[in-house]
């Protein structure tokens, strides 16, 4: 396999150029399985973890830390061997718990902010987290107050990195230049929707990275399954909501020319998908969600793959982006 080590955009942490996404541990994959995703994840030589306050569905907020918490607490080297991401914003509702504004609305209020990361690291059984994200952007929320509350955390050791998630180009550059006045080193990543169907943030975010030298974290890789070889599955008889099949019907001529451009290749439609991202200078690592540990080696072959200048090309005549970046996609 050839999962790398690179820097977290222009800051000195190294990560593997995958992340390894926890969203499906507890609702969708029973804890052993995800243990054994997290054990093989390191194995291959994926070290960064991404996880959120609020994952859990269908158990409660926060079940998802708590299952990475237990195989943290397994020891080994375990909770050393990982880049730990998590994020906050948005409520986190936990059984038992008597309704509390501040812990129920989203926002990044200096109050929610201490009192979430608290939450967070004894869920995850650590000490410290590496990349407190900020899940969205709230721009009612004055940035002296965040800042403040975030440098506080950092201070104290339980924080390293600040990062975003959602923002967008001038939201990057707003918190950037607050940080700067601070004295502060601001955000060092950015977790932003990014795939061939959705390049909507090439305007203006991916130039607002590149400029303040933050890591381009893309989730969805895969649009929700639609990059993932979605006419193949529903040609086996796949069974997919209907949602997933209208979306399916209006992106079905696209879906025809990428996965036969995929088959020419020899290769499967969702690893050609992550190393398209893979082969864009911006991204850090994209992240992936698999339920199994057979879906997350699949993932890792996209490390091996190299695209041609003709395949990029053709994918960008099958998935054209908005034009490139802002002014220049739109004007003079």
């Amino acid at each position: 396999m050839a999962v790398k080590h690179v820097r977290l955009g222009k800051h000195g942490a190294l990560v593997s150029n995958l992340c390894l996404g926890t969203m499906n541990f507890g609702w969708v994959t029973a804890e052993e399985e995800s243990f054994r995703i997290m054990e093989r994840a390191l194995e291959l030589g994926i070290n960064f973890f991404d996880t959120a306050d609020v994952y859990g569905r269908g158990i409660q907020h926060g079940a998802t830390e708590e299952i990475i918490g237990r195989w943290f607490a397994q020891q080994g080297g375990r909770r050393e061997a990982v880049v730990l991401a998590t994020k906050v914003y948005n409520p986190v509702t936990r059984q038992g718990a008597r309704p509390e504004p501040n812990t129920d609305g989203r926002s990044l209020s200096a109050y929610k902010i201490r009192k979430h990361c608290e939450g967070s690291l004894r869920r995850l059984q650590t000490e410290w987290i590496d990349l407190y994200q900020m899940h969205h952007v709230d721009r009612e929320c004055p940035w002296d107050e965040s800042w403040q509350a975030f440098s506080a955390l950092v201070n104290q050791g339980k924080v390293v990195y600040v990062g975003s998630s959602n923002f967008a180009g001038w939201d990057i550059a707003t918190a950037c230049q607050e940080a700067a006045h601070r004295h502060l080193t601001g955000l060092v990543s950015e977790q932003s929707i990014y795939h061939l169907d959705n390049r909507m943030i090439e305007l203006e975010v991916i130039p607002a990275c590149r400029h303040y030298g933050l890591g381009l974290i893309p989730w969805s890789p895969l649009g929700g399954g639609l990059l993932g070889g979605a006419l193949e599955k529903a040609q086996a008889g796949r069974r997919m909501s209907a949602e997933f099949e209208q979306r399916v019907r209006q992106k079905r001529s696209q879906l025809e020319a990428y996965e036969a451009l995929c088959r020419s290749l020899g290769e499967e439609p969702g690893a050609v998908a992550l190393a398209w991202l893979l082969h864009n200078p911006a991204v850090t690592a994209p992240i992936i969600g698999p339920r199994t540990v057979e879906q997350l080696e699949s993932a890792v072959r996209a490390t091996e793959i190299v695209l041609s200048p003709e395949t990029l090309a053709e994918l960008d005549r099958i998935f054209p982006g908005p034009g490139g970046e802002a002014p220049k996609a739109y004007a003079w």
